[in-house]
């Protein structure tokens, strides 16, 4: 296989500090430049919607729960990875752009309900849809049995990394 721009990046290491030089830093480059090609194309989408990364996360989570697609706001903080005050941004630009809606939790007066509007649901499923299709055009440009091995063999490094570190299902 051809040498790539993470093979240059190796090299540079193997002179410079020869024992950081290796499969680690191999792994992390390419998982990086990967996961940021999906971003950018993900990003790209987004903007046509103007949503940013951050709007679409709470409102693809909030369309994946199922109807009537709402959570409380804890709970979109933890399955995006966001700090509280993020979330809470967020979720006010949302609210005024029209997406979703908040309601006080009838059960305990700390807390609210953040939910899907109508339009809402329709953004969510029209952003899904694009950063989907996004995605399949990058993964399109890969054999389709590199694409299946190489999720496969992600799903097996993941499941060997989690333990002990911070990653959300």
């Amino acid at each position: 296989m051809e040498p790539d721009h993470v093979d240059e990046i190796i090299s540079a290491w193997r002179v410079e500090m020869p024992e950081i030089a290796g499969l680690p830093l191999e792994l992390a480059k390419r998982t990086a430049l990967l996961v940021s090609a999906f971003d950018l194309t993900a990003a790209a989408a987004l903007e046509k919607l103007h949503l940013t990364q951050a709007e679409y996360g709470v409102l693809a989570t909030l369309r994946r729960v199922g109807a009537p697609y709402r959570l409380k706001p804890t709970d979109l903080t933890h399955a995006l990875l966001l700090s509280s005050g993020g979330t809470s941004n967020v979720i006010k630009r949302l609210v005024a752009a029209g997406y979703v809606t908040r309601e006080a939790d009838a059960e305990d007066g700390r807390s609210s309900w953040v939910e899907l509007s109508p339009l809402g649901v329709k953004t969510a499923e029209e952003a899904v849809r694009a950063t989907t299709a996004a995605h399949a055009r990058l993964v399109s440009r890969m054999p389709d049995a590199t694409a299946r091995a190489l999720s496969e063999h992600l799903r097996a490094a993941l499941a060997a990394v989690e333990e002990g570190v911070l990653i959300h299902r």
